[in-house]
């Protein structure tokens, strides 16, 4: 009989959601309870949410609406910088182009100048050395006829006139 009274006592312990004569009492209270939360959630929750994510949306929107125009701005100012650079190279290559070109022409200026006062002085050389050459090649016969006067007069003892010896030097020299 420990048995029976085991089974009796197993019955009265039943875990009550489990109990068969509970279940259309906590059906209704499901319902209830689920109705009420779903008019709670439809009514005060989702439209709260709801305009949060809205404003959300709305500043996201505005901030990439923002970011492109000043993307735009950003871009439009880098391209205006680049055409100024662009500029500015190409006014700083024409200015050292000219500079280079002043400077080649003092340059050759100068240079002309200098090669007109070296043709002078080399022309005024010439000029001096043809004065010395002549005068030179002048007195080259006195000197010749004064060295045979002296070779003559040491090799043989006596003394030749001065006729002989300027007919011997005249022969000589053509």
């Amino acid at each position: 009989m420990a048995t029976d009274s085991n089974a009796a006592s197993a019955a009265e312990k039943v875990f009550p959601p489990f109990d068969p004569s509970t279940i259309p009492s906590q059906v209704l209270w499901l319902a209830i309870t689920f109705g009420v939360l779903y008019f709670l959630m439809s009514k005060i929750a989702l439209p709260r949410i709801s305009s949060i994510l809205e404003v959300r949306s709305d500043r996201i929107a505005q901030d990439l609406d923002e970011a492109n125009r000043l993307k735009t701005e950003s871009d439009e100012a880098i391209a205006a910088y680049e055409q100024e650079l662009a500029d500015a190279k190409s006014r700083a290559h024409g200015i050292a182009q000219e500079a280079r070109d002043a400077a080649k022409a003092e340059l050759d200026a100068k240079r002309e100048s200098v090669e007109a006062d070296l043709t002078n002085k080399v022309s005024e050389a010439e000029k001096r050395i043809n004065g010395i050459k002549t005068k030179a090649m002048g007195e080259v016969g006195a000197i010749a006829e004064d060295m045979t006067a002296e070779l003559v007069t040491l090799l043989t003892g006596g003394k030749a006139t001065k006729a002989e010896i300027a007919s011997a030097v005249n022969s000589a020299k053509n």
